[in-house]
């Protein structure tokens, strides 16, 4: 089961003709556009969002690093003096 072919696309298209009628598809098809931009702009502030995200993760690992070097001293008691 491929591509359809030209008769295909005609039946296809004649069929949407009589289910919408023609004043209807251009609404659509203006519709469908503004949709696949929208998704389009989602996307790229998906991404800007994930870049975000990640630089700020970064940092805290570097503190938290540090932190855990300091912890890694033995602790002091009232005892060891």
């Amino acid at each position: 089961m491929g591509m359809p072919g030209g008769q295909e696309l005609l039946i296809i298209l004649a069929i949407v003709v009589l289910l919408f009628g023609a004043k209807k598809i251009p609404e659509l098809a203006k519709g469908l556009g503004k949709g696949i931009k929208n998704f389009k702009a989602e996307m790229k502030n998906d991404d800007e969002e994930e870049e975000i995200k990640t630089a700020s993760a970064e940092t805290p690992k570097k503190v938290e690093s540090e932190k855990e070097t300091t912890s890694k001293e033995a602790p002091k008691t009232t005892e060891q003096a």
